[in-house]
């Protein structure tokens, strides 16, 4: 029988509003969250999302897809995913990566060598920076060094300074390496020496081997001609460009999406484990 509200059954008065987690907050009890690098967390009280890029001292900071930075300390306040969290210093891990980023075994306790007489040379700081993430442990335990040469234009007196032996051999990485570039106009004219190998990728700029989902676009911005390369990918990106500092800070950025050769275009892959096998050939 219905009463005079409407309601059937054997309970007149319905369900008791307090029963059950009646404190229990809409999105759910904060839980402890380890601020690791690379998370995405939004600060509740400002709104502010970013990237935690920095944890030291009790300070987290976080950095927006702007390329803002700002700190907030340790503790709870934080939003994960829509969820609330404490962010807590991340426990020390006792285990040991089996694999390098290079996706080689890893060597634990092995001492690095002393550096071989041949050498790898890249273009520029930001090439030797993505070589030294990615194969910097493996080039250790080779003894191989990398040396950036702040572009190619006088390469071939370069190569002819350093003077390649058999003992001494030099491998090249540029930037552009297609039909008709400056790039491979100077490989043609190191062509046939010996002791010295020359390869590259088909970037404009060795930013363009990271591949773009990292950075959550399906492909890298085109910039057209008469537009500096990277002030056209930064404003493309809504990063600021303005200096060479906002251009260093962009660089950063994208060598930070990059966890292991997985995160790379094959087309630099293999030009890259080319190099290093001939520089190592013994």
């Amino acid at each position: 029988m219905a009463d005079r509200y409407g309601r059937s059954g054997g309970d007149r008065y319905g369900m008791d509003v307090l029963s059950g987690d009646w404190r229990k907050p809409k999105r759910g009890r904060t839980v402890d969250q380890p601020a690791t690098l690379g998370l995405v967390v939004e600060d509740a009280s400002t709104g502010f999302c970013g990237e935690i890029v920095l944890l030291e001292n009790g300070i987290v900071v976080l950095e927006d897809r702007h390329l803002k930075r700002r700190s907030f300390p340790l503790g709870p306040g934080y939003l994960l995913e829509g969820k609330p969290v404490a962010l807590v210093t991340p426990p020390r891990s006792a285990q040991k990566p089996a694999r390098t980023a290079s996706g080689s075994t890893a060597v634990h306790g092995a001492k690095a060598k002393v550096a071989l007489p041949s050498r790898i040379w890249v273009e520029g700081r930001h090439d030797a920076e993505l070589v030294e993430k990615v194969w910097g442990d493996d080039l250790r335990i080779e003894g191989v060094a990398v040396e950036y040469l702040g572009g190619v234009d006088d390469l071939v007196a370069a190569v002819d300074e350093f003077g390649p032996t058999a003992d001494r051999r030099l491998g090249i990485l540029v930037d552009h390496l297609v039909p008709g570039s400056k790039e491979s106009r100077l490989a043609e004219q190191l062509s046939g020496r010996a002791h010295v190998l020359v390869v590259g990728h088909p970037f404009i700029d060795v930013w363009q081997s990271v591949k773009p989902e990292r950075l959550g676009v399906d492909a890298w911005p085109v910039i057209p001609r008469g537009t500096d390369w990277k002030h056209g990918i930064c404003e493309a990106f809504g990063w600021p460009h303005a200096h060479q500092a906002d251009i260093a800070h962009a660089w950063q950025h994208i060598l930070k999406q990059v966890r292991s050769y997985a995160d790379l275009e094959p087309s630099l892959l293999g030009r890259v484990e080319e190099l290093i096998d001939f520089v190592t050939v013994g």
